[in-house]
């Protein structure tokens, strides 16, 4: 008789032991006491988050590294599957925001000095997609040394924008200068009949950019309904800081030249 490999006669594998559910659910550990009913909630939004950090990370990761060996098509597919996973990473602001101002005060105070700035995978996303600031390794002390290694790498690896950049090239436009780049983006944008896959990419990238600035804007919103002013609990300024990060874009050079169009 054949070896079943599957489904309830193969019995090798199963929903909990693949996906490690008891495990998963292990990683919930409330720190306050007496215990604050809503901190299960925060904890449970934040894994979440980085988990989705993680899925982005592979995501746009693999969609650089397609454009940097010259294909234009597998990497719109990654983009628009990050695109997804970002417009999920705003929604969830809404189910945190279920906790009142007061239910977080509750648990707050145990969370020092964790803090959302020592995400390394937020920062990972973000080098990733070309906002790097070398000062991150340094504020980012708590990191271990995976993470820290992981960091490095991002800031000295190549860029989602060098990947478009790259396939610019290969499509033979001149990407030396800024300026040459700005034409070059002109002639796509003008004739899209010619050049629709780099089209598509340019635009999908300015999606991931855009997509990446609300959930800014949500989150900031977020944090002054929680706490307005207030100080972070891992040393920043809050909202103020999220604020003043409102204006970053990853991909100046494709808002430019809409300007020119």
């Amino acid at each position: 008789m054949r070896d079943r490999q599957f489904g309830e006669e193969g019995r090798r594998l199963s929903y909990g032991s693949y996906l490690r559910v008891p495990a998963l659910l292990d990683q919930q550990v409330p720190v306050s006491a007496p215990p604050a009913h809503d901190e299960l909630l925060f904890i449970v939004i934040h894994q979440v988050y980085e988990l989705w950090f993680k899925l982005l990370l592979h995501e746009l990761g693999d969609a650089r590294d397609l454009m940097l060996a010259g294909e234009a098509y597998q990497p719109r597919l990654r983009l628009q599957r990050a695109h997804r996973v970002e417009r999920v990473l705003i929604e969830q602001v809404d189910i945190l925001e279920t906790m009142t101002p007061q239910d977080f005060l509750a648990f707050r105070a145990s969370l020092a000095p964790a803090s959302g700035f020592q995400s390394v995978q937020f920062r990972e996303i973000e080098f990733l997609s070309g906002a790097k600031d070398p000062a991150y390794l340094a504020r980012l002390g708590d990191a271990n040394e995976v993470e820290q290694a992981r960091l490095r790498l991002r800031l000295h690896e190549p860029t989602l924008w060098d990947g478009l950049v790259s396939l610019l090239a290969k499509a033979g436009f001149d990407v030396a200068t800024e300026e040459s780049r700005r034409e070059a983006l002109l002639s796509v944008s003008r004739d899209r009949a010619a050049h629709g896959p780099l089209w598509d990419l340019a635009d999908a990238l300015v999606e991931h950019d855009s997509l990446w600035a609300r959930w800014r804007a949500r989150h900031v919103m977020m944090v002054e309904r929680q706490i307005g002013t207030k100080s972070g609990t891992g040393g920043s300024t809050g909202a103020p800081y999220l604020r003043s990060r409102l204006d970053l874009r990853f991909f100046p050079e494709l808002w430019d030249v809409r300007s020119a169009l």
